[in-house]
């Protein structure tokens, strides 16, 4: 894979075998990103467990203290007065058979879909194509439940949803690059201790295997797990 020049000058500015404390990775994160843009930052961790396994999935949700940065598109499918609780509350696409019409007809100008239980007969015939885009409403994620209000409000301040991928790796977004280093920390730690308390019984040895945090454009930057680990028990 070919490098910009400014990717090999930030990665001229780590070390990259280095385990870093958390606080010392995040100003690290900042200083090397060059991008003119306000870029995200992530965090990336290999988890000690074998997703095949049903019982060694890990999957929750997180309210950052600080939010990502960014304001979700929320769309609902609800009816009667829920659907109307939604509007209050903020929806961004309120509806129901009208809305899954237009889903299968390509549109997804949406970031998370909630669904109350009882549309959940319109919404599970969008599985395959919602499912594989990661945006079908879940009851363990939150986004099936009657209680729209609070739900719209929490994913608008900074709701996260997380889940271990095929390779045994969660990928969430923590922030960007214009938040202070202590919001960043914070969005962390909150992460990590979510992390932590999903952690499937069936999972064996160091639960944590490697963190890693980088911004959009910039390299990774190892922090060393076990302080992390010790952090958020």
């Amino acid at each position: 894979m070919r490098r910009g020049k400014a990717y090999k000058e930030a990665i001229a500015k780590i070390d990259r075998n280095k385990l870093h404390e958390p606080v010392e990775a995040i100003q690290l994160v900042k200083e090397i990103a060059s991008a003119k843009f306000d870029e995200t930052i992530e965090a990336h961790v290999k988890l000690g467990v074998d997703p095949r396994h049903a019982d060694q999935q890990v999957r929750g949700t997180v309210s950052l203290p600080h939010g990502t940065g960014r304001t979700l598109k929320v769309l609902v499918f609800a009816k009667g007065e829920k659907l109307k609780e939604a509007e209050q509350a903020g929806g961004d696409y309120v509806g129901g058979e009208d809305l899954a019409e237009r889903i299968q007809g390509g549109w997804f100008d949406f970031d998370v879909a909630v669904a109350t239980p009882d549309m959940m007969s319109v919404v599970g015939k969008l599985g395959k194509i919602l499912g594989p885009r990661g945006l079908m409403p879940n009851p363990k994620a939150g986004t099936v439940t009657f209680d729209i209000e609070r739900t719209i409000k929490e994913l608008k301040a900074g709701r996260i949803e997380f889940r271990v991928d095929k390779t045994s790796i969660v990928h969430v977004p923590i922030g960007r690059v214009s938040f202070e280093p202590e919001q960043l920390q914070d969005n962390l730690n909150a992460f990590a201790e979510a992390l932590i308390k999903a952690k499937p019984a069936a999972a064996k040895g160091q639960y944590m295997r490697s963190v890693n945090i980088c911004s959009t454009m910039g390299p990774g930057i190892k922090i060393n797990p076990l302080i992390l680990i010790a952090a958020n028990k």
